[in-house]
């Protein structure tokens, strides 16, 4: 991929991620370091609970999300990380099997007003499952390089 930086990222132009499935022993194994709750750490309580089931944490489904959007390598070259996120939604559970992908859109992009080598893009994050539904979405502001000259 030829290197992508901030006047590439025109409102409107979007990106699509490759697939993940999220098997029980990854979301158990996030769960029990990030998220001990028992709808995400154990299989027979998690049936006691309101999902019926074991259920991933919805930070990891926003760190699988971001992690597949990096594997594109869009942002490989000028990327200088994100001032925040907004609107996270949790949709529908992940559960053991789901297979995401992400769907990305640029929503805005301004040059930054204090720092010329720079701008600031938002991108718009479907995360579904392979099922088409959306499970996740958000939106990501992030600091991009400005192509050198």
């Amino acid at each position: 991929m030829t290197p992508l930086y901030f006047e590439d990222f025109a409102v409107g132009r979007r990106f699509r991620t490759p697939g993940l499935t999220l098997t029980e022993a990854a979301i158990i194994h996030f769960a029990e370091r990030f998220d001990r709750q028992p709808f995400h750490l154990d299989v027979e309580a998690a049936k006691a609970t309101p999902f019926g089931g074991l259920i991933a944490s919805g930070i990891h489904t926003i760190a699988v999300t971001f992690s597949l959007f990096l594997q594109t390598g869009v942002v490989a070259a000028c990327s200088l990380g994100s001032p925040g996120l907004d609107e996270v939604r949790w949709l529908q559970p992940v559960r053991p099997g789901d297979t995401l992908h992400a769907e990305v859109e640029v929503v805005a992009a301004r040059p930054s007003s204090s720092k010329p080598d720079r701008g600031i893009v938002t991108t718009s994050y479907a995360t579904l499952n392979q099922r088409g539904e959306t499970v996740m979405t958000m939106r990501s502001h992030q600091l991009l390089r400005r192509r050198p000259t």
